[in-house]
């Protein structure tokens, strides 16, 4: 039969010291079987603003700041009566970043994602990269303004505070939990450090001057088991803390002074509240609906401003003088993630959504998968969307507003795309227009929604869509568990009946399900030993491959293909009927009927959690990605082997027509593969 090639995501990039590698059973090549490689350029292009705050700009006027995600990532300044460009700072080094706040002094700082490394930007000195706050940390997920100049910040995954003053350099406040790796959420008020964790959610309040940290009560009918102290948010002499994670959730309102929760208002929204206003008010986004909020009267009150899709956090959110006709003296002025940004006036109840001049970055690719039309699509990460290119012209189509992608695959008609979080699978018809209501900020009405989500793993603690394939009449997906949690789901969908066949999690104990190919009934999985969040820790020592009935629902056996190896992230068939799977720098090929592993070829002693691998039957070939390193082919008969590329390849897939198409990063590239007869 023949099996559709496709992408499966890279995974972790983990790796850790080799034991026991086998011995090479292949001879290799660093000559190419006779392809040649085209560079398709970037299919994907986008805005992606996370962190950002209202506060003066260059020559003193109140811009609209917004990290945008790049390369390298970008500190805007956008004018929130035009949304016309005020400034564009490159940040060298950075991808990106959640945390930007402003000091009293006018500067503004920056803390990255990637390396983790903290930005500072003032009139003066222009923008300066200040390092790593914490040499073990690679994330800094927010920052906030202290007294003067300085700033305070939390990183994962070693869950610790940290301060900045220009004058002292920076202070490391330690590890604020020994059961938390993340500190999620910062905020500044009186000389005191508030900090919100991941799940189980806690609240720190830390005194900026000695150290000292206490844990403030949970709120009265709350579990923190499963939530974030998402976004905490000091204003007004109130702590305002939103428990969940990026969806609407449970707003508490804690009084500072008197050391008490005061109130909870469910259905809000992320990441700010503003700051208050002349009566003590503040606004933020509830419902899908701008509001004010009075913490004294606890009256809620609706601005008529309505904030649509799956994603409508505020990326900051504060007061500005427009100078506009409809809008007298300050209005709530913010921005949103695709760079539009949001004003309302209090006064006159004026408000609009105006597109600013935040330019699109490179989005790096996630996903690749021939479609049922026969173009090559390619899904986003982090700001998603996807983009579909036909091979034969060269045409491109770019689907925006969309979530990032973790696989893809071509199944009875419709492509369906797993996305992140929540493990949520979509079918899209290529056939019917794109309207994808979910993450549209203002959808116009129109069609049924396409993608259509079909169904989510959110209950069973499932973040990521990992591994895909079309089986038979079904499609099997397989899932990596939320941060703290181990044990992927393998699910069977039945798209005739519209519901799921079957869904178990933990078909192999503790392991995530990374990979997935299908043959006469049977699902075959390549497993991972980590979790979808890299600060879970394994309790396996290596992956599993493993053979599943779909009629009879359930397993039929399980080896260990590649010992020592912590991920199979690929597998495929052969023409020849052999099972084949990448797992760090090994490639194996198995009998399915005897149960084992028959060839065993070596690249590296790598023990790379990514890889890729997919078969050509064009030249009956296989090609595959390497430890994020090369792209490579083996022929699965003589067992020869070679680099086609140096670089950092993740995603690859092959084209019914025999070109194989792979990314770097952001750019899409075709090998164009000799063929066979």
């Amino acid at each position: 039969m023949t099996v559709i090639p496709k992408l499966l995501a890279a995974g972790l990039a983990l790796t850790t010291a080799l034991t026991g590698a086998p011995p090479p059973t292949s001879a290799s090549s660093t000559a190419g079987p006779g392809d040649r490689v085209q560079d398709l350029g970037v299919p994907l292009q986008d805005v992606l603003l996370i962190g950002g705050t209202v506060a003066a700009g260059p020559g003193g006027g109140t811009v609209l700041w917004g990290a945008s995600s790049g390369a390298p990532a970008h500190l805007n300044a956008v004018d929130p009566a035009t949304g016309a460009e005020v400034a564009r700072v490159d940040l060298e080094g950075a991808a990106g970043s959640w945390a930007v706040d402003a000091a009293p002094d006018g500067s503004v700082y920056v803390g990255t994602y990637g390396d983790g490394r903290l930005y500072r930007w003032s009139e003066q000195g222009g923008v300066k990269d200040l390092g790593r706050p914490v040499a073990s940390d690679n994330f800094i997920w927010s920052v906030a303004a202290g007294e003067g100049a300085t700033v305070y910040g939390g990183t994962s995954p070693g869950g610790r505070l940290f301060g900045y003053d220009p004058a002292t350099g920076f202070r490391d406040y330690g590890r604020l939990s020994a059961a938390h790796a993340y500190v999620r959420s910062v905020s500044y008020a009186g000389g005191k450090i508030f900090a919100g964790t991941e799940a189980p959610a806690a609240v720190f309040e830390v005194d900026a001057a000695t150290g000292a940290a206490t844990a403030l009560p949970t709120p009265p009918g709350l579990d923190p088991a499963g939530k974030w102290a998402y976004d905490v948010n000091a204003a007004g002499g109130h702590l305002y803390v939103r428990y969940g994670a990026a969806a609407p959730g449970p707003l508490h309102v804690w009084d500072i002074a008197a050391r008490t929760w005061t109130d909870a208002l469910e259905q809000a929204h992320g990441l700010d509240a503003s700051p208050p206003d002349e009566q003590g008010g503040v606004y933020f986004v509830k419902a899908g609906e701008l509001v004010r909020y009075d913490p004294r009267t606890k009256a809620v009150t609706p601005t008529g401003m309505p904030f649509t899709g799956r994603v409508a956090n505020t990326r900051g959110i504060g007061w500005a003088e427009l100078g506009l006709p409809d809008y007298p003296g300050k209005s709530v002025v913010g921005l949103l993630w695709r760079g539009l940004m949001f004003r309302y006036n209090p006064q006159t109840g004026a408000r609009a959504f105006v597109q600013t001049a935040v330019r699109g970055e490179p989005i790096d690719i996630t996903a690749i998968s021939e479609g049922p039309d026969g173009r090559v699509y390619t899904g986003g990460f982090l700001n998603g969307g996807f983009a579909a290119l036909d091979p034969a012209t060269g045409r491109r189509e770019e689907f925006h507003t969309f979530s990032q992608s973790e696989d893809m695959v071509t199944h009875a008609g419709k492509l369906y795309v797993g996305a992140y979080p929540e493990a949520r699978v979509y079918a899209y018809d290529p056939e019917l227009p794109w309207n994808s209501t979910e993450y549209s900020p203002s959808p116009e009405p129109g069609p049924v929604p396409n993608p259509a989500r079909l169904f989510d793993f959110a209950a069973d603690k499932q973040i990521r869509p990992r591994a895909m394939v079309s089986a038979g009449r079904y499609l099997a997906v397989g899932t990596m568990p939320d941060l703290g949690h181990l044990g992927g789901v393998l699910a069977i969908w039945d798209p005739a009946e519209g519901k799921l066949e079957h869904a178990q999690r933990n078909v192999v104990t503790d392991q995530s399900i990374v990979s997935l190919a299908y043959r006469d009934g049977i699902v075959y999985g390549g497993t991972s030993i980590y979790s979808g969040q890299s600060a879970t820790p394994p309790t396996q020592p290596e992956a599993k491959l493993f053979a599943w009935s779909v009629a009879r629902n359930r397993l039929l056996w399980e080896i260990t293909p590649a010992p020592g190896k912590p991920a199979i992230p690929a597998l495929t068939f052969d023409d020849r009927g052999r099972l084949w799977g990448i797992a760090g720098g090994t490639v194996f090929g198995v009998d399915t009927g005897e149960r084992k592993v028959v060839t065993t070829v070596t690249l590296s002693g790598s023990k790379s959690a990514g890889g890729q691998l997919a078969f050509n039957s064009a030249d009956r070939l296989l090609y595959g990605a390497h430890a994020g390193a090369e792209v490579f082919w083996l022929d699965p008969r003589r067992r020869t082997h070679g680099v086609l590329r140096q670089g950092a390849v993740h995603q690859l897939a092959v084209h019914r027509s025999g070109e194989v198409y792979f990314a770097e990063g952001p750019r899409l590239f075709k090998l164009e593969a000799k063929r066979t007869g």
